[in-house]
């Protein structure tokens, strides 16, 4: 006679129910903000207030009422703009500069590394008046550049280049230059297709930087016409009637970008600071 045995369920231990319980809860107070903004966005100001947690029927009219003044598409051109200059410029030279770290040999690298670790410790804030005396010297407030120029390069992303330069393989170097290809050629040949993650990385953290950026922005462009989305934003929050869903609708359009830019290059993003960790 044949005994089966019955298989035995795996025991949950009551610590592994608690952990999920608490990442779900954590996940959820995370997700409930964002979730909030977006209903809020559909519903009149009366709803807001009364805190409904469902979707509404007034998305046209708070969008309508956000592109009244005309400045909407303007806003989102110019941080558009922005961003991707900064973005692009920022990451060249950001990126030639820890190249150069670590490939040419110097007895005052180290010296200049810590001179840029250093500036990190001053606060934006405190480097604020003299920017502005010194770009309104060299005629550039209420320009473009004045803007765009102090982002051009970050001590951090010098820094975060540097760190992942270190795990590059000079072998590829020493053997492109025996090729005879010139720095140059090297740099954007070589380093720059090996280093993509780190790339990847660095472009999502400027990207979103600059894109919310606001206090430097609110100083040096003062024409209207050059306002950035988080000075529309603020706008909004003007006069003595807040309409609370339009400028829901304004934070929720603003937010967009960053998220999409960080969902598409999570990936790459992960690897990146990863690498630049090692």
């Amino acid at each position: 006679m044949t005994v089966y045995k019955t298989a035995r369920r795996p025991r949950i231990h009551p610590a592994r129910i608690g952990k999920h319980v608490f990442l779900i809860i954590a996940s959820f107070i995370s997700v409930f903000p964002f979730y909030w903004m977006i209903v809020s966005s559909t519903n009149p100001t009366a709803d807001v207030i009364q805190g409904r947690l469902l979707p509404g029927t007034h998305l046209i009219e708070n969008f309508k009422s956000l592109s009244a003044s005309g400045l909407l598409y303007r806003a989102f051109l110019n941080s558009t703009w922005y961003t991707l200059v900064i973005t692009f410029v920022s990451l060249l030279i950001s990126s030639l500069a820890g190249y150069g770290f670590i490939t040419f040999q110097d007895k005052g690298k180290k010296a200049v590394m810590s001179l840029l670790l250093l500036s990190m410790m001053v606060p934006a804030a405190a480097t604020l008046i003299p920017m502005f005396r010194l770009f309104s010297q060299l005629g550039l407030v209420n320009s473009p550049l004045g803007y765009m120029i102090p982002a051009f390069a970050t001590t951090f992303l010098v820094f975060m280049f540097k760190q992942s330069s270190e795990s590059f393989p000079q072998e590829l170097v020493h053997a492109a230059r025996i090729d005879g290809l010139g720095e140059f050629s090297i740099f954007f040949r070589v380093f720059v297709p090996i280093m993509q993650p780190t790339y990847a990385a660095a472009a999502t953290i400027t990207f979103m930087n600059t894109w919310n950026a606001y206090l430097w922005p609110l100083v040096i462009l003062q024409n209207p016409k050059s306002m950035t989305v988080p000075i529309f934003v603020a706008l909004l929050q003007t006069g003595y009637v807040m309409d609370y869903g339009m400028i829901m609708l304004g934070v929720t359009l603003a937010t967009l970008p960053t998220l999409i830019v960080f969902f598409v290059l999570q990936k790459s993003f992960v690897e990146g600071i990863l690498g630049s960790l090692k």
